[in-house]
């Protein structure tokens, strides 16, 4: 399965047969087959005709409308999973703080030791960031080591935001200087890599709204990021773990020059990657989207696992509990 990017002003898209058709000032231009297709992003001044809507909502293919500068998204989703009973497990685990607490501890250890990990392995490539980068271990173990000893989420979400200003100083050590990257920042990112941080984060956020979506889970009711308007809460859980892999990929693409300085500009404080970077960054993306989506899959298939389990023990439990009771009353 593969993603379909679409970022070229004046576009418009059209159903025929089983293909996606590009047209442009009213001239076929091009097609695509709609049959390996598991996504599709649009970004710009493009059209999509409502047959072709229709076709894409019946094969689940997700589809992510980046708008404006930002590229802030907005997802249209095909049918749900059909077992509701699935997210109604999910509402009543949500309220189960110990539950909440344990699943929330997985999580950060996950992203700790995935972002430890990437900095190992940059730590013996080149003399010159050993020290920092052994320093920056050094802070990232004392951190993972004291993941057990959080007695809330609350707690949790401060220990990962102390082992991030690490991670991310040891991450400036790798980055061409040029950059002006000096930790994370967002709303709007203001320097290169920070831009690209946010555009990755957002691309993986989408495909694991639309895999909970098409698993039979509610996105916005998370274990570790409380409920909070408009956000996809669960959405932000399972990609936690994943996100050093987004950052393992942002700094290649500056290391090895295919993103430059060059292909940002600022306005109103933003740093914004222009067209010609982001046709770059898509192409590279793919590659890495692949993977994202089989770790995406294997983390929903433990969620969905963990919460049928816990749902068909309290059913068995709370039968027991009733036939006992019936039991009882049955007797002289």
């Amino acid at each position: 399965m593969t993603s379909l990017y679409v970022d070229r002003r004046g576009t418009t898209l059209k159903a025929d047969g089983e293909a996606l058709v590009f047209y442009e000032n009213d001239s076929r231009v091009g097609t695509v087959p709609l049959a390996p297709l598991s996504r599709v992003f649009l970004r710009g001044d493009v059209t999509l005709s409502s047959s072709l809507l229709g076709k894409l909502g019946e094969r689940g293919i997700g589809v992510v409308v980046l708008s404006g500068r930002k590229g802030e998204p907005t997802m249209l989703l095909g049918r749900p999973h059909n077992d509701a009973a699935r997210r109604v497990a999910q509402y009543r685990l949500s309220l189960d703080a110990d539950f909440c607490l344990r699943f929330s501890r997985a999580v950060v250890e996950a992203k700790l030791r995935a972002q430890r990990t990437i900095i190992e392995e940059r730590r013996d490539e080149d003399l010159r960031w050993r020290y920092p980068l052994t320093v920056c271990l050094r802070r990232l173990d004392a951190f993972i080591a004291q993941v057990d000893a959080q007695g809330s989420p609350a707690s949790l979400r401060g220990l990962e935001g102390a082992a991030a200003a690490a991670y991310f100083g040891g991450l400036a050590e790798l980055l061409p200087e040029r950059l002006h990257f000096s930790g994370r920042n967002r709303r709007p990112p203001r320097d290169p890599f920070n831009a690209v941080l946010s555009l990755g984060y957002t691309l993986l956020h989408s495909e694991a709204v639309i895999a909970l979506y098409g698993a039979g889970l509610d996105p916005f009711v998370g274990f570790y990021h409380a409920l909070d308007f408009g956000r996809e809460s669960l959405a932000c859980d399972i990609v936690e773990p994943l996100r050093p892999e987004v950052d393992r990929f942002c700094v290649a693409l500056f290391r090895r020059e295919a993103l430059r300085p060059e292909d940002f500009s600022h306005a109103d404080g933003a740093c914004l990657l222009g067209k010609a970077g982001r046709a770059r960054f898509y192409g590279e993306w793919e590659n890495l989207a692949e993977r994202l989506r089989k770790g995406l899959a294997e983390s929903i298939t433990d969620v969905s696992g963990t919460i049928g389990a816990v749902a068909t023990s309290r059913r068995s439990a709370a039968d027991g509990g009733a036939e006992e009771e019936f039991d009882g009353a049955e007797q002289p």
